[in-house]
């Protein structure tokens, strides 16, 4: 099991005031989650795939690291993988339509928009209590699943607006992907920008690099996806 710790340590990165230390596993879940983004910007159901592992290696580090809360997000977005791959493998002619790439309605825009402004302004209010909460939670659950887990003291948010955004965003988004609307992607786009920002300010250089290198996929993705949305429209009206 020391594969999986997050001491294993595969290569020292010169990045920072000390460099930085990058695990197998943080590598592995990495690698994993570009080729997610990327698999997915073709519309290639192997994604979840590597979705599945990104996720799954990166609980076992938040578990590690003690970020209960970021851990219980993976489990949300491993769930999210797992409905995506059965929905994306469930092109018949029943349903081709209905899961094709398309723009989302300006009402059902407007909804999300404003699930969204609502969700990050309540989560910016009370982020800490609710962070405090879920890792009570996951804390209990682990413990009752009879792992030696103690309770860690939680500081305060750091950046309680640009965190929410990303949390309320990143499950926003996620669901737009397993429903391959084209706007998942320009959210993704906005959610790397504000990672990229948050990680560089807190000296983290080498996720800052990694979640640069997921804008430009993201951008990719977007484009891709824009162009497909696009034609689906013309062969639509023709």
């Amino acid at each position: 099991m020391d594969f999986f710790s997050t001491h294993n340590i595969l290569v020292h990165i010169p990045l920072g005031a000390g460099g930085y230390d990058l695990s197998w596993i943080e590598a592995i879940g990495t690698v994993a989650g570009l080729l997610c983004i990327w698999l997915a910007s073709l519309e290639k159901i192997v994604n979840y795939a590597f979705g599945l592992i990104n996720v799954t290696l990166f609980a076992v580090i938040f578990f590690q690291i003690q970020l209960y809360a970021s851990l219980l997000l993976q489990v949300f977005f491993f769930g999210a993988n797992i409905y995506g791959w059965y929905a994306w493998s469930r092109q018949t002619g029943e349903n081709q339509l209905a899961l094709k790439i398309r723009w989302l309605s300006l009402p059902k825009a407007l909804g999300w928009l404003a699930v969204c402004v609502v969700a990050i302004g309540l989560m910016t209010l009370y982020i800490n209590p609710v962070f405090a909460w879920l890792t009570r939670v996951a804390v209990n659950v682990m413990q009752g699943m009879g792992l030696a887990v103690a309770m860690p003291v939680l500081e305060p948010d750091a950046f309680p607006f640009w965190d929410s955004c990303l949390m309320v965003l990143s499950v926003v988004a996620m669901i737009l992907m397993t429903r391959k609307y084209v706007e998942n992607w320009l959210l993704w786009v906005i959610i790397n920008v504000i990672s990229v920002m948050i990680f560089a300010r807190q000296g983290v250089y080498a996720m800052a690099l990694e979640y640069a290198i997921l804008t430009l996929i993201a951008l990719n993705g977007a484009w891709l996806w824009i162009k497909s949305a696009r034609a689906c429209g013309s062969r639509a009206l023709s």
